[in-house]
């Protein structure tokens, strides 16, 4: 091969062997990790302002598995996604559902946990004794009792206002299966609950642990109220939210997670927090 046939050879040889070096890897030894604190048992505040529960326990152990030293900052829920496409930290831990909608502009490692989500009115409303026909409904794949307390709700709920926080599953739950109620929607569901026992609301629609850490905080002011709802529009379970660009670190949290699993620390984390397990199995 001439002298001029070698170098448009490797010329064109170039590229591919660009294409076929791998990327630099990111320094992963410090990692920045956003909670909202405002969702106990799964994130909240002590009265000094530091980040406790659930997530902030399971986050501090799974950093120690990865042996990161790991920040972890109190964010507001309406700008955690868009805070984190910006570089503003590396992943989100606060009750943050895996659906459809939020895999197209992001990924997630995990899920960690799930549970059901629930409704819940004041004590003396007409609406805590409506009886439903079932007590838990899959959306996914609801069964005739799970279709027929779905339509109940829908009658009973026809015409009521609801409180939601923005931006939630539970705002897409009310969006998709409540045509007939008037929504508000607030920052916070303890904001939301504020107006529940206010009158100015209904009810109010959450996860079940959050919804009945507020019913505990107002002495049995407030109930549940209708069946818990899983899956479909809900999601399928809290994941740690991440940039899709950085596979290696969703790599390094599905290790650690998958070892805290197996080990037992989430479900101990899990009673700890809630008083039963919220662990993926």
């Amino acid at each position: 091969m001439n002298n001029t046939l070698l170098a448009l050879a490797f010329g064109a040889l170039l590229p591919c062997l660009a294409l076929s070096q791998p990327a630099e890897a990111k320094d992963w030894s410090k990692i920045r990790i956003a909670s909202e604190g405002a969702y106990a048992p799964w994130n909240g505040m002590d009265p000094s302002g530091k980040l406790i529960g659930f997530e902030i326990d399971l986050a501090q152990s799974l950093c120690k598995r990865m042996q990161a030293d790991c920040e972890i900052v109190a964010q507001d829920w309406d700008g955690m996604i868009p805070a984190l496409q910006q570089g503003k930290y590396d992943a989100i831990m606060a009750a943050m559902s895996i659906t459809d909608e939020r895999k197209a502009v992001m990924d997630f490692a995990g899920p960690y946990g799930t549970e059901p989500s629930a409704f819940s009115v004041l004590a003396d409303s007409p609406l805590g004794q409506v009886v439903f026909a079932s007590k838990r409904v899959n959306l996914s794949a609801p069964d005739a009792t799970g279709e027929a307390a779905l339509a109940e709700l829908v009658k009973a709920l026809k015409g009521k206002s609801i409180g939601v926080q923005t931006s939630t599953i539970q705002a897409n739950f009310v969006d998709k299966y409540l045509p007939d109620v008037s929504v508000r929607t607030y920052d916070k569901l303890d904001s939301a609950s504020i107006d529940l026992l206010a009158g100015r609301v209904d009810a109010i629609l959450g996860d079940r642990s959050v919804i009945e850490a507020l019913g505990a905080s107002q002495g049995g002011k407030m109930v549940q109220f209708g069946p818990d709802f899983v899956r479909g529009v809900l999601g399928d379970g809290f994941g740690i939210g991440l940039r899709k660009a950085d596979a290696d670190l969703k790599a390094k949290f599905n290790d650690a997670l998958a070892a805290a699993t197996a080990d037992g620390t989430v479900s101990k984390l899990s009673l700890q927090h809630f008083g039963y397990d919220v662990s993926v199995k």
